[in-house]
Parts: structure tokens; sequence; C-alpha cells
């Protein structure tokens, strides 16, 4: 018996829709039809039908302001999964698991999502009263501490595209003012470290710091979350800031982060 090529197995509809999905490779945010019509060279009728299987799959979704198309949920799962066969989520495991114990409030690690941040693990802190999870969960950059990470090491180019002259307001504690909120994002920059108090959600306090890998990339924030009434300014500054920024630093050394 002839043992054919796998290549002559290839199912043309299918590689089509890998082709649609790795158009997303790299900064490219939202593409319209036309456009992938144009990179694909096909019809637009059949990027419509195969952006609609996609999309219904929840590997990609529809702005419905600029009837763009960009990566969905799905995509972020699958991702996930290949972190954590990589390594980054198990490296960070012990890292907060740490921090709840020593800090005794949640850790979480999060990653970015184009102009969000979407969580990737959670360790809640054993007290009654917490900050519970919310993996899977897509958070804006420029109220969250995580966010705030991206965005101090995010070019001028990228903040720009990233960071739009309106910004929306969560609670009365949100920083609304773009030119405010650019002068915090320098001194984020400058400390190595983010503060969120109560600007996505009220009487939560967060702390975030980068996490670099072995290319010395920024792949993720490392936070810690907890009721305001516990995080005080000046356990935040005696307690947290510290343990944090430790916990970052070892885990970007476990990542192969050359400091």
């Amino acid at each position: 018996m002839v043992r054919r090529e796998k290549s002559n197995y290839v199912i043309q509809s299918v590689s089509h829709s890998l082709d649609v999905l790795e158009q997303f490779y790299g900064s490219a945010d939202e593409i319209g039809v036309t456009e992938l019509s144009k990179r694909l060279k096909l019809h637009k009728n059949n990027v419509f039908r195969l952006l609609a299987t996609l999309e219904a799959r929840g590997y990609i979704e529809q702005n419905k302001s600029t009837e763009n198309y960009r990566l969905g949920l799905k995509c972020l799962q699958l991702g996930q999964t290949y972190v954590q066969q990589m390594g980054f989520l198990l490296q960070a495991k012990s890292t907060l698991e740490e921090l709840v114990k020593t800090a005794k409030e949640s850790s979480f690690v999060a990653i970015r999502k184009g102009t969000a941040i979407v969580p990737l693990d959670f360790v809640e802190a054993r007290s009654a009263v917490r900050v519970v999870s919310f993996l899977g969960t897509t958070l804006p950059l420029h109220c969250t501490a995580p966010g705030k990470i991206f965005l101090a090491f995010d070019s001028e180019e990228g903040l720009n595209q990233n960071l739009p002259d309106k910004l929306d307001r969560y609670t009365d504690k949100t920083i609304v003012d773009r030119r405010l909120l650019l002068e915090q994002i320098k001194e984020i920059g400058e400390a190595g470290y983010a503060l969120e108090q109560g600007e996505f959600m009220e009487e939560v306090i967060a702390v975030a710091v980068p996490v670099h890998d072995y290319t010395r990339s920024l792949v993720g924030s490392l936070g810690v979350a907890g009721p305001a009434h516990r995080l005080t300014n000046e356990k935040i500054q005696k307690e947290v800031v510290p343990l944090i920024l430790k916990g970052g630093s070892e885990l970007s050394k476990r990542l192969g982060y050359p400091e």
C-alpha cells in the first residue's frame, strides 16, 4: 500500500480559516473584511463565511462599533494552555502562593490582549473578605494596576494607539484625564510597580509589577489585590511593595531574564 503525504489530506476550508487567524499575529489588533480579502486573495463572501464560522466558535469576535474583527477568548484559552505547557504559569504558581502567604491577600498574573488585560492565574487569600478570582475576563488598561504596567512599558506609538483621548470611567476615582494618566505612567516606569486605588472597582486596591522572560520582553504582570480597609498606604509601602518586587524579580529570573 502506498503511503500518502499528509499534505494530501489538507482540507482547504480549514487551511483558509487558519490563514485568517494568522493575520492577527503580532501587532494587528483589529482587521476588516476588505483588508482580509486583499491579504488572503479570497472573495469577500468567502472571508465573511470563514469569519462567521470562527466567530460562532469563539475564535474571532467583532467590534460592533468599527465592524472590524479581532481574536476571541477561545484563542486566549488555547494560548493559555500552551503557555502553561511552556512553563510560565507553572513557574508563577509558587510565586502566587508565596505572595498569598506573606502578603495575606489574593495574587494573580495577567497578560495583555490588545487594548485590555486578561488574568491567567489567580490564587485567592484565605480571609473571609477578599478579592475573588476574575479569571478569563478582560480588564481595561488605564485603571488597573497590571494594565498600567503594560502602558508604562509601551512605546510612544503604542500609547497613542492604546490610550484613547476619551477614557472610560468605572468609579469616581478613575483617572480619565489622559495627561494626568500619562504622568502617572511615567512615574510607574521609574518606580517599577503600579498602584490601583479603587479606580476599577470601588474599595479594591491592587499593586502590580512587570514580569520579563529570557528575551527581555514583558510577558506578563504579577499582582496583589485586596480590600481597601486592609491595604492601607502604610502596609502597601512597607510590606506589599517589597514583597511583590521580590516576587516579580524571582519569577523573571526563573523565566531566564538576565538581570
